[in-house]
């Protein structure tokens, strides 16, 4: 998900800044959570370096298309949550976001501030969800297609009404912005459909390889209940 650079252009960027202060907020409030719940500095210093590594490969490597407004990616955002906890997805996010425009798309480094509050407040939300969602007894591994269901087309869901945000932000509610709006929230259809199977088949996966799966890589709910 990058947002076009013509999209919010001139003095309204500045609001991204701001809006982006409080994602990275969040992500260290989640990140204070992580040290406190999920092993430790060591331990969500190792996840944050493998889900940074992940985010770059899924905005460099996995098929991307530019629809409308933005780009159509695989984010994975569910996955990265259940894996390895909300604080080290949240870091991944950002970093490999800026990895990726730092070294790949310089074009896409003044959009920071609205793609990485497109990505981390879903995200926020989402965590929300899965407690919610997710029965305290029951570890991650164990989540059902269902709750895979909800958890990621609530971060789906997020991401579109951000873009949609952004787009009716900078251009209005002219015909043509609100097709091209339109034309982006359809082809993420495919996103929403396919990433509850990728997040059950790495779940699956994990419960399969528990001995590999257990320790500080890995989000302690994972494996074990809250």
């Amino acid at each position: 998900m990058h947002i076009e650079p013509d999209v919010v252009a001139g003095a309204k960027i500045f609001l991204s800044y701001a809006t982006a202060a409080g994602a990275f907020a969040l992500t260290v409030k989640l990140a204070r959570d992580s040290l406190r719940d999920n092993g430790g500095l060591l331990a969500l210093a190792l996840r944050s370096l493998l889900t940074t590594a992940l985010v770059f490969c899924f905005f460099e490597v996995l098929p991307h298309h530019p629809v409308g407004v933005s780009e159509v990616h695989l984010i994975l955002g569910s996955t990265l949550l259940l894996l390895f906890g909300a604080g080290a997805a949240a870091i991944g996010l950002a970093a490999g976001l800026l990895l990726q425009g730092l070294f790949f798309a310089q074009f896409d480094l003044p959009q920071y501030g609205m793609n990485v509050t497109t990505l981390l407040l879903p995200l926020w939300a989402i965590h929300l969800l899965a407690k919610r969602l997710i029965p305290a007894r029951t570890a991650y591994v164990d989540t059902s297609y269902k709750q895979a269901l909800a958890l990621s087309t609530a971060y789906q869901g997020g991401i579109v009404a951000w873009v949609a945000f952004w787009a009716v932000y900078g251009h209005g509610f002219s015909s043509a912005n609100l097709a091209s709006v339109g034309s982006f929230g359809l082809a993420y259809m495919s996103v929403i459909l396919l990433e509850p199977l990728i997040d059950l088949g790495v779940l699956a996966a994990a419960k399969a390889l528990s001995r590999y799966s257990q320790g500080p890589l890995f989000n302690v709910r994972l494996h074990q209940p809250a």
